[in-house]
């Protein structure tokens, strides 16, 4: 009796038949969770690619003389119909913000002169009001396609829901969102409008 259990005991020890099946079991989450990774992963990285190309393109198209809000609407849904293709049921939307000169851009706040040196524009201290409302801005900018010799920051942003679940376990959004965004200058069809100087309160 005790012989018959060591000599079963010692077949059950070296039988691999099924070993595989156990083996299998563990890899395949492992390797499923990296192929939706990469996939992933991939996938956010061409939505990217794309986004940058179009939006790169649409921007060069409305820095001409005859660009109008009109054309440059037909350029927003020019893209968002060449990148639905790739991604069908992601939302794009679009900004355009003017500004006088690239440095501006960089710089984004209306410059002044601090004469009392207390950091704030105060006291009827002068300031460039660069898009012409009145009252000094932080961002100096100006929605819309602008005008002659204007440099113009085009942002387009993609949402789309992420394809697999994967997202979740990562820790990440559900859904994704892609950016992409050009500076260019508008042709100098026609004198810039200068800023005019105002004055804090």
């Amino acid at each position: 009796m005790v012989d018959g259990m060591i000599r079963f005991a010692r077949r059950l020890s070296s039988d691999i038949q099924g070993a595989t099946v156990v083996e299998f079991a563990f890899i395949l989450p492992v390797f499923a969770g990296l192929l939706m990774f990469l996939f992933d992963t991939g996938y956010y990285l061409y939505a990217r690619s794309v986004l940058a190309g179009e939006v790169s393109a649409a921007g060069r198209s409305s820095t001409l003389e005859t660009a109008t809000n009109e054309s440059v609407a037909a350029l927003d849904a020019d893209v968002t119909e060449q990148v639905q293709r790739l991604v069908p049921h992601g939302n794009l939307t679009f900004t355009r913000m003017a500004y006088k000169s690239y440095g501006r851009a960089q710089a984004v706040a209306e410059a002044f002169t601090d004469a009392n040196e207390n950091g704030v524009c105060d006291d009827n201290e002068a300031f460039d009001d660069a898009n012409g409302n009145g009252r000094r801005d932080t961002d100096s900018g100006e929605t819309g396609i602008g005008g002659a010799h204007d440099a113009v920051i085009y942002s387009a942003s993609l949402s789309y829901n992420r394809l697999f679940p994967l997202a979740g376990l990562l820790g990440w959004e559900p859904e994704a969102t892609v950016t992409a965004k050009t500076i260019l200058r508008n042709q100098p069809f026609a004198s810039q409008v200068q800023p005019v100087l105002g004055h804090c309160p």
